[in-house]
């Protein structure tokens, strides 16, 4: 029931190839016409509250959130389910608490609202290297599972067809970040967001239909073939291995409610809205997304389970990655009509066009942040910026080529979720300090952006995804020293502390003088700017 093969693989290889040739026809057409920074940065704001909205979601439903949380639901149960309505908190925090602030100050990159703040040459570099240290893994994980989903949907295992797989996407995403710019990026994005919806419903639909539209009855029988019995619709089964599971799992909803939201590609899109109501209706059509797809994702995640079980999901792999797809090809039945096979070619078209939408967009920001904060002075010409921006894309996109090769045969886990632990121990804490609280001095944002960060690359080296255990990146060896999974219980703390202590520690003459600097700009981060962008106009959605 659950081999692709056949028709199934034929459609869906013209499907990728459709999908490529129309993203990339895309980028040309909506991509820059000029030399203007506006135009390549933000697209001139041109997207209505539910296109951005739509752009917003496809940012923040990465290929990790898709595979990753499908396969721990799949696996693991009501587990899971908490996971993924930590997700969806996430977009809810940056909602209700950073959204209209990063949209007041912010230009183009996370350098411009923390500078706007602290201005200083010192401050961009360092947010546009965390910028690139919490993005990269995550490119990383989905640059390299690219060449996993081709070779297990079209039947494929010959690691130089997985590494040509990776180093091609790998292509496509860099000419997507350098042509496109943030209007092409979006609009893959929003293509995205659609078909992996529309395809979503169809399967949870069918799903339901097969149990009868019972989630009683569905999760019954997904707790009767998983393996773990009633086990699976109660607490603590996905770290019932660990030495202290309740900590486990505090620490990574700690890291998935105050990382997820945090990262750079997916808070560039606050400074995409044309006006403060704007940003308000954009992030209230993107929970409504992520939450509709929240909701699919757990429906074909338990379907899968009920259908072909829990041990046959953890065959096709350990940590449950393609559950997704297995739940989608067994909710069609053992044989594929016409139809059906086109319906499930389009789920594992939107899975294939979430990899290379998610990479598209980390790539420009990444970009953007290395030309914009790092690159370009004061006085450097737009159409210099520019060229810089494009040439950062493909520098940028090389390493993380070569990275993904390397690290394709690896567990993948360890990356994705330092990203998440990098966005919730240094970029959080930087954004919430430097926002709202007036005594922040310059020292303490340095501090908090260098201390949370290395105190994640630290304490990651020993967490058991690293060694120590058959699933880790490196089973021969064992250097599991850190007792929790994640490190967002220490690392979260320290982020906050580091800013906090250096701000204490700091003289107060300097202390007085930034205080009276965020008077300044208090009304600005608050209020926003006395400029025609945040004037209230009307959109149609």
């Amino acid at each position: 029931m659950t081999d692709f093969e056949g028709a199934a693989q034929s459609w869906s290889l013209v499907a990728f190839c459709s999908v490529v040739t129309l993203t990339l026809l895309l980028c040309v057409i909506t991509g820059p016409d000029r030399e203007d920074l506006d135009e390549f940065y933000t697209g001139y704001r041109f997207l209505s509250p539910l296109r951005n909205g739509l752009a917003i979601a496809g940012d923040y439903i990465s290929a990790a959130t898709v595979l990753t949380v499908g396969g721990i639901i799949a696996l693991c149960g009501y587990d899971g389910v908490v996971l993924a309505l930590s997700t969806l908190l996430s977009l809810l925090l940056l909602m209700f608490v950073l959204a209209e602030p990063l949209h007041h100050t912010g230009r183009f990159t996370m350098g411009d609202v923390l500078g706007r703040r602290m201005p200083g040459r010192a401050v961009r570099i360092t947010a546009c290297a965390v910028t690139l240290a919490a993005l990269v893994p995550m490119m990383v994980v989905q640059l390299a599972g690219v060449g996993q989903l081709l070779g297990f949907v079209l039947g494929f295992s010959g690691g130089a067809m997985r590494t040509g797989c990776v180093v091609g996407a790998g292509a496509l995403m860099i000419t997507y970040a350098a042509i496109g710019g943030m209007r092409g990026t979006a609009l893959i994005q929003i293509l995205k967001t659609v078909i992996l919806l529309g395809s979503g419903l169809v399967v949870a639909a069918l799903v339901l239909h097969t149990f009868g539209w019972s989630p009683r009855a569905l999760f019954g029988a997904a707790a009767q073939h998983s393996g773990a019995g009633p086990g699976y619709l109660r607490y603590g089964l996905q770290f019932a291995g660990g030495r202290y599971p309740a900590w486990d799992m505090v620490s990574t909803q700690c890291a998935i409610v105050l990382g997820g939201a945090c990262l750079p590609h997916v808070t560039m899109r606050m400074y995409t809205a044309g006006s403060t109501r704007q940003v308000r209706r954009a992030m209230s059509w993107a929970v409504s997304a992520v939450a509709l797809f929240m909701g699919v994702m757990t429906v074909v995640a338990v379907g899968a389970t009920a259908l072909i079980g829990g041990r046959e999901i953890a065959a096709a792999d350990p940590r449950g990655n393609t559950a997704y797809l297995l739940g989608a090809r067994a909710a069609f039945g053992p044989d594929l009509s016409r139809a059906e096979g086109l319906l499930f070619t389009t789920v594992t078209t939107a899975i294939f066009l979430t990899l290379l939408a998610s990479v598209a967009s980390m790539t420009l920001a990444c970009a953007n942040s290395l030309a914009h904060d790092v690159l370009a002075r004061t006085g450097t010409a737009p159409l210099q910026e520019m060229a810089l921006a494009r040439l950062s894309a493909l520098g940028v996109g090389v390493p993380v080529i070569a990275l993904a090769v390397l690290a394709q045969h690896r567990s993948l886990q360890p990356l994705a979720i330092m990203s998440f632990c990098l966005g919730a121990s240094a970029i959080a804490p930087a954004l919430v300090l430097g926002l709202f609280w007036r005594r922040y001095t310059r020292a303490g944002l340095l501090c908090t952006l260098i201390g949370g960060t290395t105190t994640v690359l630290v304490l990651m080296t020993g967490t058991n995804l690293v060694s120590g255990t058959p699933q880790s990146a490196f089973p021969g060896a064992d250097f599991n020293w850190f007792p929790f999974t994640t490190t967002a219980l220490v690392s979260v703390p320290a982020g906050f502390l580091s800013g906090i202590l250096a701000t204490l520690l700091t003289g107060r003459r300097a202390r007085t003088r930034e205080r009276n600097h965020y008077e300044t700009v208090e009304p600005v981060i608050l209020a926003g700017p006395a400029h025609p962008r945040n004037n209230e106009q009307t959109q149609h959605p």
